[in-house]
């Protein structure tokens, strides 16, 4: 992968995730302030919670499992990628007929259990949730491992742009959280036809195949997609049963006050997930022919934008919740308040991870990843069981926040060892960073008193961008030229 590929990668996944993020930001705001109050909110993303859990087992890791492959076989053996296609696709339809009907069987049961029976009728749709969405991701992964990460952006932008359009269309005509569920089956169901359309035609119907697959390369794609699994169980670990278990020990108004809190951290995160999931199948190639210092340099650069750009972006979170929530999402939401000056540190966290993880398994770590999100994924259920009851919906997000501190930190260490960037650089840019994002903090902390309504915090937000830019540069942190260059 050459670098003008992977900033033409960059420049697309980037737009697709200004679209997700301008999107997914419309969307939450016009359900928080117009159709839906927190209770309804929070029973819907309750719901959403189950399906991504469910999604665990519809996908298994066959589809990341058959990008990693691909991405070595297009450049060994060109001609064994149609198999890998053909069986991760296979596997993964197997696995959403089952999961499937495991949802229409035993829905309204699962329902109960839960202790939100409310949500039966919402828990059906499940099967047709997992299977759109599996297919959407399956297609994604397949375009990141041929390294086009262009065409993963086409499905993700045709994905957001139709959950802005159905949610609300079927929410806006009165289906309430049901319609809303249907509307982001159909958005996926939309990003997953065209991405099977062009994974087929562009792709798959390009390559020459050979008569049969290598011996052990089907064996192969399943195993490694076991260490897969287990990073995948933990990751939803982390992310949706944490949701299930404030609304099983609180109620769907806590569930909708955590998951805005997450939401935020979600669109600030936008950028450092188009930069990891570009740069990562880069290592791979470059471990192939033997550039693992260029790519160690690759991920020294990323970390340190990624640090500038987040770090201060934390402060800047913790100093503007407050009026930031009551403005934009309305007083109801208020309880979210604490929840997302909570997430300013998980925001740093997970942006570091975002350049991370993903390079990890193109590395061929996958299995060590697995072991430490794993152990983490369950030290944040046992935590979760003990900080939720005691300290309500802030319990959570510092559950999260703790055990996620403790996975990204094993995981820097690990490619560390495989590509052993410069520790010291990186201390000495991260005291840099410290100082520009604490006197920035300083500018935000005289603005604050002077809001008074969306216009002047926009302003304060303005003028907190404007001290760190004009700081970053005087520093030298910031490279403006480098920058336009990229995006040029």
């Amino acid at each position: 992968m050459t670098d003008a590929k992977i900033v033409r990668g960059l420049k697309a996944t980037f737009l697709a995730r200004i679209v997700r993020v301008a999107a997914n930001g419309a969307l939450v705001v016009v359900l928080t302030r117009v159709f839906l109050d927190p209770d309804q909110y929070g029973l819907l993303f309750f719901a959403i919670s189950v399906f991504g859990v469910a999604l665990l087992f519809s996908d298994l890791g066959f589809a990341k499992s058959a990008a990693r492959y691909v991405a070595e076989y297009k450049e060994t053996d060109p001609r064994q990628v149609p198999h890998i296609i053909r069986t991760g696709l296979q596997v993964n339809l197997a696995t959403i007929l089952l999961v499937g009907a495991v949802f229409l069987v035993f829905g309204d049961r699962l329902a109960h259990l839960l202790g939100e029976p409310r949500s039966a009728h919402l828990l059906v749709l499940g099967a047709v949730y997992v299977a759109a969405r599996s297919l959407n991701t399956f297609t994604t992964l397949l375009f990141q491992g041929f390294g086009r990460v262009e065409w993963s952006a086409v499905v993700g932008i045709a994905s957001n742009l139709g959950k802005l359009a159905f949610v609300l269309g079927f929410v806006a005509l009165g289906f309430g959280v049901f319609g809303a569920i249907v509307g982001y089956v159909v958005a996926y169901a939309v990003g997953a036809a065209v991405g099977l359309v062009a994974l087929y035609r562009l792709f798959y119907a390009t390559y020459d195949q050979a008569d049969d697959a290598e011996d052990g390369l089907t064996g192969r794609v399943l195993r490694y997609s076991v260490p897969l699994t287990a990073t995948k169980g933990a990751g939803v670990l982390d992310k949706r049963v944490d949701t299930i278990l404030v609304g099983y020990f609180l109620n769907p108004a806590a569930v909708g006050f955590y998951t805005l809190g997450k939401q935020v951290a979600d669109f600030v995160i936008a950028p450092a997930s188009s930069l990891g999931f570009t740069i990562s199948p880069l290592y791979s190639e470059r471990k192939t022919n033997d550039g693992l210092e260029r790519a160690a340099r690759t991920y020294e650069t990323a970390l340190e934008y990624v640090l500038l750009l987040y770090v201060p972006a934390a402060i800047g979170i913790v100093a503007v919740a407050g009026p930031g929530v009551r403005l934009v999402f309305g007083s109801d939401y208020a309880g979210a308040i604490p929840v997302v000056q909570v997430f300013s540190v998980y925001v740093v966290l997970r942006a570091i991870d975002k350049i991370t993880n993903d390079g990890l398994d193109y590395l061929g770590r996958a299995r060590a990843r697995a072991y430490a999100k794993s152990g983490t994924a369950g030290a944040n259920f046992l935590l979760n069981l003990v900080l939720i009851p005691t300290l309500g919906v802030v319990g959570a997000a510092v559950a999260t926040v703790v055990t996620y501190a403790a996975m990204v930190s094993i995981n820097v260490y690990l490619i560390h060892q495989e590509l052993a960037f410069s520790s010291g650089r990186l201390l000495r840019t991260g005291l840099q960073i410290c100082g520009v994002s604490a006197l920035m903090g300083v500018s935000l902390f005289f603005a604050l008193p002077h809001v008074n309504g969306v216009v002047s915090l926009v302003g304060v937000v303005l003028l907190g961008v404007g001290v760190w830019a004009a700081l970053s540069i005087l520093s030298g942190l910031l490279d403006v030229r480098q920058v336009f260059s990229m995006f040029g």
